[in-house]
């Protein structure tokens, strides 16, 4: 039977769990043949603070991903977020070894090894370090040095590191769950490999990727990493303003951000209504849908204030004349983008995986679409994009495992699909 190249992202997130299992075909071109999603209780802005909440849902997403995928899988490239993760940027420097003077493979571990001589606390681990630019023998700019001549190799790095403890319960979250880990990655890194171009990274971009508990910013200069940071603040605090402002249940609420929300309080007529759960669960009333968007627009300005904050500290606006992309289930609410290019001043598009194959047939659902709207693939750039990590930083699984039946288990999933989503909301 002929091997299988199969990869597992999991997107471990303040308000869901998503697991998304890939294959590779032969035009190297991903297919997602495998999603699973769960309510995620376990954590808070991102941190675990309940292992056994938080392996309880990951459980429940793998098992879903993997009957639809028609094959078991063992682990997986996990994302991680949180306001405990720090960055710093670092030098390292080594003289080439051998006769010939040509960098090997050895000399650019060397060299990278030297440029994680940083502070760290024990209460740290580093996460990543990811070279911005290699110099040899003082000619910069060089993003790959392997098989040049020189005598001195330079490298500039970003290095991210973050609580040893939050770290260690995440791993122990996915290992109570049944599956080991091939690596965590931090979220904001994977989710710009799924929806940010070459030419944007090239040019100077930031990706704000705004989940539930946690706004990502992930800033690209010339190509390569200039700045990351995690702002604690996300999703989650507009359907918390939500339930309180509209007197509602917090699921309710939710559900009524994504169904109808928006930013723009100006843009929405008067008279247009929705129906709103009272807060006992026992009736429905009718309310302006202008007053919801007075409550989501406070909210949401923060949060691009405190993007805008957060750039300012890095570097000028010409750093990122490629603008911002905005990413994750907040960007999804009308007007965000029109709303960030306001605060930032700065060119704003919503960025999504859309190059992989596979979504657009297990989204269809009364929550996420909107009629008359497309498939919201932003909500799994992260997952996606840490399927692309695995394959870019790492060999994808070989797995030969049967997977007879596998479009009969493809049908039944989609028709369960979408009455799933109603009772995870």
């Amino acid at each position: 039977m002929k091997r299988r190249k199969i990869i597992t992202g999991l997107d471990i997130g303040t308000t869901k769990i998503c697991a998304l299992i890939a294959e590779l075909n032969g035009e190297d071109r991903i297919e997602i043949i495998g999603i699973g999603l769960a309510p995620s209780n376990g954590l808070r802005k991102g941190i675990v603070v309940d292992i056994d909440k938080t392996s309880h849902a990951i459980k429940s997403a793998v098992q879903k991903a993997e009957r639809m995928a028609g094959q078991k899988v063992e682990s997986a490239y996990v994302g991680i977020a949180g306001s405990h993760i720090k960055s710093i940027n670092s030098h390292g420097v080594v003289a080439v070894t051998g006769d010939e003077k040509e960098i090997k493979e050895s000399d650019i571990n060397r060299v990278l090894e030297a440029a994680r001589i940083i502070p760290v606390s024990s209460e740290e681990d580093i996460l990543h370090v990811l070279p911005r630019e290699f110099i040899v023998d003082g000619s910069p700019g060089i993003q790959d040095p392997l098989g040049m001549s020189g005598i001195r190799l330079e490298v500039e790095t970003h290095i991210i590191k973050g609580a040893s403890t939050s770290i260690q319960n995440l791993v122990k979250s996915v290992l109570r769950a049944g599956l080991s880990v091939d690596e965590v990655v931090l979220e904001p890194l994977a989710s710009s490999q799924a929806v940010l171009s070459s030419d944007e990274k090239e040019l100077g971009v930031v990706l704000a990727d705004i989940g539930g508990g946690t706004t990502d910013l992930i800033v690209f200069h010339e190509g390569s990493i200039a700045h990351t940071s995690v702002l604690p603040v996300g999703g989650n605090h507009v359907s918390n303003d939500i339930a309180v402002g509209l007197r509602t249940p917090v699921s309710e609420a939710e559900k009524i951000k994504i169904m109808h929300g928006s930013v723009m309080s100006d843009q929405i007529k008067d008279n247009e209504k929705i129906e709103v759960l009272a807060a006992s669960g026992k009736e429905r009333k009718k309310l302006s849908r202008k007053l919801l968007s007075q409550v989501i627009e406070p909210r949401m300005e923060e949060i691009f204030n405190l993007v805008k904050k957060e750039l300012e500290q890095v570097g000028p606006k010409d750093l990122t004349p490629a603008g911002m992309v905005l990413t994750g289930g907040a960007s999804l609410l009308s007007g965000s983008a029109e709303l960030a290019s306001e605060i930032t001043e700065l060119p704003v598009r919503v960025g999504e995986p859309d190059y992989v194959s596979g979504l657009s047939n297990v989204i269809d659902n009364p929550v996420y679409i909107k009629k008359g709207d497309n498939v919201p693939r932003a909500i799994f750039s992260t997952a996606v994009g840490l399927i692309e990590y695995g394959i870019n930083n790492g060999d994808a699984k070989q797995s030969s495992a049967s997977s007879n039946n596998s479009r009969e288990v493809v049908s039944s999933f989609f028709s369960k699909l979408k009455k799933w989503f109603s009772e995870f909301f």
